[in-house]
This record gives C-alpha cells, sequence and structure tokens, in this order.
C-alpha cells in the first residue's frame, strides 16, 4: 500500500561563513514526526512554507525564525528534493502527521554579519527554538550529524552547493 498523504512544502538553508562553512544547529527534542536520535541532533535551518509564499522569502523567514540571522545574501538553490517522515504513532493532531514528509527546495546564503547576530534560542514569530546550540561545520561532514532519514537529501544539498565551500 502506497502513502496517500501529500509531502510538505519546506525550504531548507546552507548558511555559508566566510570560511567556507555552514550554519547547525543542535535540536533538542523531536517534533512528532521529526525524530531526532542521540548523536544525530544536527541538522542545518529549515522549515514549512506558509500558502502563497515566495520560496527565497520562506528561507528568509525561516532562517531568522531558527537563528535571528537577517544579514545572509542569496547565492544559489536547488531543484525540489524529498524525504519520508519515518513511521509515527503519535497524536495523528500533530501539526505534521498529515504528511508522509517533505518536498524542500534548499537555499545557499552567504552570512554577511557578525556572530553575535545568532541567537536560537529566542522565540520568533510565536515558533518555539528548535536548537539550543550552534556552530559553523563542514558542508560535507554535515549528513553524517542528522538523523537518516535526512542524509540522502543533505549529501545531495552537499554536492550542489560543495562550490560555495571553497
Amino acid at each position: 500500500m502506497t502513502n496517500q498523504k501529500p509531502y510538505r512544502p519546506n525550504v531548507g538553508i546552507a548558511l555559508f561563513n566566510a570560511d567556507g562553512r555552514v550554519l547547525i544547529g543542535h535540536r533538542f527534542k523531536g517534533d512528532g514526526p521529526e525524530i531526532i536520535l542521540p548523536g544525530l541532533d544536527w541538522q542545518m535551518p529549515q522549515g514549512g512554507v506558509d500558502e502563497g509564499e515566495n520560496l527565497r522569502d520562506a528561507a528568509m523567514r525561516e532562517l531568522w525564525e531558527e537563528t535571528s540571522v537577517t544579514s545572509a545574501e542569496y547565492l544559489g538553490e536547488t531543484d525540489w528534493f524529498t524525504y519520508e517522515f519515518p513511521p509515527y504513532d503519535g497524536p495523528q493532531t500533530h501539526r505534521l502527521a498529515k504528511f508522509r514528509g517533505q518536498r524542500q527546495k534548499w537555499f545557499a546564503l552567504r552570512f554577511t554579519g557578525r556572530e553575535d547576530e545568532i541567537d536560537p534560542l529566542t522565540p520568533r514569530n510565536d515558533q518555539p527554538a528548535e536548537f539550543d546550540a550552534w556552530r559553523w561545520e563542514n558542508l560535507d561532514r554535515v549528513a553524517d550529524l542528522v538523523v537518516p532519514f535526512r542524509r540522502e537529501v543533505y549529501r545531495a544539498v552537499a554536492e550542489q552547493f560543495a562550490p560555495f565551500a571553497r
């Protein structure tokens, strides 16, 4: 039997610093089907696209909501990728339970601000904090730090955005 649920429209952000490393956040809690596993609890910022929202605007909004960063310049973007959520036995009323996974477009951005701008703990837009820590990481290492159901997408993003990591 195939899963008839739709994919949730989503944007992901690879925020590169001047040294070509990307910002990753440490997820400190799961969110329904978006589980975390011990030792595999890092990821790049990402989030849902509002109905009718421009995708580049959605990427900037999500980056701000999750990190407070507004100092970023557009570098490029990927085509669409998808990933499936793992089996979810929680409440079907959870906001993500109606989706089979996520359909993502990734954006490469260059951070142009100062590091004291980065604040993942302060809630913004009535959204709870998703990260309790952050760091810069080599893009080609990030797939090894995320939950397995996201790895294929992260590897494809790393391949496409490799020129920005130099």
